[in-house]
């Protein structure tokens, strides 16, 4: 079992940058698989990228694939997502998400543990 708490949201301009930080408690963090999900008001949920249990291995979505990087520290129990360039599609209430094992699946139904989430809010 793991619980996380995403922070780093906040409101800037177009064009600029952040990083989201998703903390984990629990002993068998590098037991997860965790991931990165997004949803606008009126839209439906919508995958960002994930990482393995190692780091080593990295998806993204086309719609943020070259501007987003996930990484993670397992020492220090923490995934981040790394934003650049950021635009107005990108503006939403960002969630971390956890499953162990598997494959790095790309469904929120595949993932049974959720934060809280950080909104970002992009200004054009």
């Amino acid at each position: 079992q793991v619980q996380l708490v995403e922070s780093g949201g906040g409101l800037l301009q177009a064009g600029g940058s952040l990083t989201l930080s998703c903390a984990a408690s629990g002993r068998t963090f590098e037991s997860y698989h965790v991931a990165w999900f997004r949803q606008a008001p009126g839209k439906e949920r919508e995958f960002v990228g994930t990482v393995g249990l190692s780091g080593r291995t990295t998806y993204y979505s086309d719609s943020v694939k070259g501007r987003f990087t996930i990484s993670r520290d397992n020492t220090k129990n923490t995934v981040y997502l790394q934003m650049n360039s950021l635009n107005s599609e990108d503006t939403g209430g960002y969630s971390c998400s956890a499953r162990e094992g598997g494959v790095l699946y790309t469904r929120p139904r595949d993932y049974e543990y959720w934060g809280q989430g950080t909104q970002v809010t992009v200004s054009s």
